[in-house]
């Protein structure tokens, strides 16, 4: 077994967990219990929840998956588009303008 990263939001942990099950590669998050108990609200990395793939082969794998979908979120969130009505900059991902309620061409 070996931990593949370690946060304190227990969410994107089994968020990453979901994804790399549903490459096939089983895994299991260490620490996963200690969320309710409150020790991880104490900024203490050994308490937060692991994630861990269950055979060492997979690890590449892994690193590369989780990898790939870091980069796909952070492009997603950097892309900006004019409303060509009003101006206003949107996030790439709206359809329509959030001033004033236009469509925004290509999304």
């Amino acid at each position: 077994m070996k931990e593949l990263f370690r946060e304190q939001d227990f969410t994107r942990v089994a968020f990453f967990q979901n994804v790399l099950e549903a490459e096939g590669i089983p895994t299991f998050i260490r620490n996963q219990h200690l969320t309710g108990s409150g020790l991880t609200e104490i900024p203490i990395p050994e308490f937060f929840p692991a994630l861990c793939v269950m055979r060492d082969d997979d690890y590449e794998t892994a690193v590369e998956i989780i990898r790939s979908h870091l980069v796909e979120d952070s492009t997603e969130e950097e892309v900006e588009v004019q409303c060509l009505a009003c101006g206003e900059i949107n996030p790439g991902n709206f359809a329509q303008c959030w001033m004033c309620g236009a469509e925004i061409p290509g999304s």
